[in-house]
């Protein structure tokens, strides 16, 4: 059943898209950014526990009632709780709007459409940067909005992908590097990293079985330590190497310039390898999905 559910639910993805009112994770961020603005005022180290408690209010509760859920309504629950869980078709429509942008030559409407689904300063940008950029995010968001899901789903069902989700989500709010954030949202950081650990390397195997896999295992095992993040790190080069590109490089983050390390193998990307990472994705959803499916069948 598990197996069935998990292709219904990437079809109802890629035939509905992203839901654009009352989705659950709005309102989630919006419990979020309630939290934050009136835990996060204690000084020094006691944001850590400030933190700390955060998630515990936010999280635990919201696992337990999915798991009460999924108990009492079944594959149905879990089939919607997936599909809201999983974001393909939207990341795959955002990369393409760039491509569409640059394909006018509007490199200002470029900036803005790759700002929608980056988190560095696009204002600055010239053509290859935004090409890089969002290559870059097709493979992170690629681990973070289909595979961990997919993953957590199969470990520990509807209870594993909502707190896979909601902590994923506490990490893009509260995960920054800031006076503000960089005590207050370290357990939701940490945590994240732990959840996204196995799932991005599982990941980063199958772009690596999806595309050059000799580039993509080298770019990985030579690479991965020269990013911040041991989880995209791991994504990252996995997929640069098996799309034959070289990505990272310095870029700003509002402000602050970050002398990124460039990554990858071969030539700068055009914006036709953006289409590359696209199919890459996909083809690596279809592997997910073959397994799934003959997994399923062994066991039963």
């Amino acid at each position: 059943m598990t197996s069935v559910v998990i292709v219904i639910a990437l079809l109802l993805d890629q035939l509905l898209g992203e839901v654009k009112k009352w989705h659950p994770l709005v309102g989630f961020g919006r419990m979020a950014q309630y939290v934050e603005r009136r835990f996060n005022r204690q000084p020094g180290s006691k944001k850590h526990m400030v933190g700390v408690l955060g998630v515990t209010i936010l999280v635990p509760p919201l696992v337990l009632s999915s798991l009460a859920l999924s108990i009492w309504l079944g594959p149905l629950f879990d089939m919607a709780l997936l599909y809201f869980a999983v974001g393909a078709r939207s990341l795959v429509e955002h990369a393409r709007a760039v491509i569409d942008a640059l394909e006018m030559a509007d490199l200002e409407l470029a900036r803005q459409r790759v700002g929608m689904i980056v988190s560095r300063d696009t204002t600055a940008m010239q053509r290859t940067d935004i090409v890089r950029a969002t290559i870059e995010s097709v493979l992170e968001n690629g681990a973070d909005a289909i595979f961990a899901p997919l993953f957590w789903f199969i470990v520990a069902g509807a209870p594993g992908v909502v707190l896979y989700r909601l902590v994923n989500t506490l990490d893009a709010m509260w995960g920054y590097r800031t006076e503000r954030f960089s005590q207050f949202g370290w357990c939701a950081a940490r945590l994240d990293d732990l959840l996204n650990w196995l799932p991005a390397r599982i990941t980063a195997l199958g772009y690596a079985m999806m595309g050059n896999a000799r580039a993509s295992l080298t770019s990985w095992r030579t690479q991965s330590g020269l990013l911040d993040s041991p989880n995209a790190g791991v994504v990252m080069t996995a997929g640069a190497g098996a799309l034959g590109v070289m990505l990272g490089g310095p870029c700003s983050y509002w402000g602050t310039s970050v002398d990124k390390a460039y990554f990858g193998v071969g030539q700068s990307p055009s914006s036709g390898d953006i289409y590359r990472a696209i199919d890459l994705l996909h083809k690596n959803m279809i592997l997910w999905i073959v397994v799934v499916l003959v997994g399923g069948w062994i066991l039963a």
